[in-house]
């Protein structure tokens, strides 16, 4: 791809696009800048990635074709504030914060700007992101195109209505979270039975992993394929019994929801 992509912000999620991006090779390192605040982080990222890290948010808005505002969402007036001078004409620039929507943007750069806004979330470090989009009106085919291909180059991409965008969070921008804590779950459940720990997270993660992929490539419901794996009166659904005795399900759904209206407030 012969862009230039900048990020302003260098935390987790800047740095699991990032690496997606450098690992795909849709882009080379020095098609790549970006700004931190802190000595310690420039130093970090320029070795880890290869690519040029700043100080200067201007610098790294007039270098760049696509922009990532990677900063927290009370970051945002001021950062937006800080650079709309320097941006490019023909700029795209590609939000990932819960709760800022394309028409607050668009308010606050008091212009024409291609916008797109996304929830991308961290296993795009290690190219299994699912990230979910969408855009306002500005945007060329050929812009779509782009931002398509970059949100593919670590992981998956979806485009959505942005109605749904503050739903998003809860079902895939934040629920790795949730999957690290069932996975040190199990693992901590092998341990107690005596299994070594290592060989236990190796277990349960791969398990995990494992059902997820069948879940994608097979089409099959996952209640389905729940039932398959329970015999009659076997271990599994004895597992089961006691999953949904604890409210198991419900649980989530209301972490889900917890995290939903979170979303929500940090745009207000």
């Amino acid at each position: 791809m012969n862009k230039t992509i900048g990020f302003i912000g260098c935390g987790n999620m800047a740095q699991a696009i990032m690496g997606g991006i450098l690992k795909s090779g849709l882009v080379e390192n020095h098609s790549v800048k970006a700004s931190a605040r802190t000595q310690e982080t420039q130093e970090k990222v320029a070795e880890e990635f290869g690519v040029g890290v700043i100080s200067d948010n201007k610098s790294v808005a007039a270098f760049s074709d696509i922009v990532f505002l990677a900063v927290k969402p009370d970051q945002y007036r001021n950062i937006v504030e800080s650079i709309k001078d320097s941006l490019k004409k023909d700029a795209i620039i590609i939000t990932i914060a819960a709760g800022i929507t394309i028409d607050w943007m668009e308010s606050q750069l008091s212009k024409s700007v291609k916008i797109v806004r996304t929830m991308p979330n961290t296993p795009s470090l290690v190219g299994e992101g699912m990230t979910t989009y969408c855009v306002n009106g500005e945007l060329t085919d050929a812009d779509l195109e782009d931002v398509k291909a970059i949100l593919d180059s670590f992981g998956k991409s979806e485009m959505v209505e942005e109605s749904l965008m503050d739903a998003i969070p809860a079902v895939s921008g934040s629920s790795p979270a949730y999957v690290f804590m069932f996975i040190e779950a199990l693992a901590d459940g092998a341990v107690l039975q005596g299994v070594p720990r290592k060989q236990a997270y190796q277990l349960a993660a791969q398990a995990v992993l494992g059902a997820a992929k069948m879940v994608l490539e097979t089409g099959t419901h996952p209640g389905e394929l729940k039932d398959a794996v329970c015999s009659p009166g076997g271990a599994t659904i004895e597992a089961v019994s006691a999953l949904e005795k604890n409210n198991f399900k419900g649980a989530i759904l209301t972490a889900m929801d917890a995290c939903s209206r979170k979303s929500k407030s940090l745009g207000e």
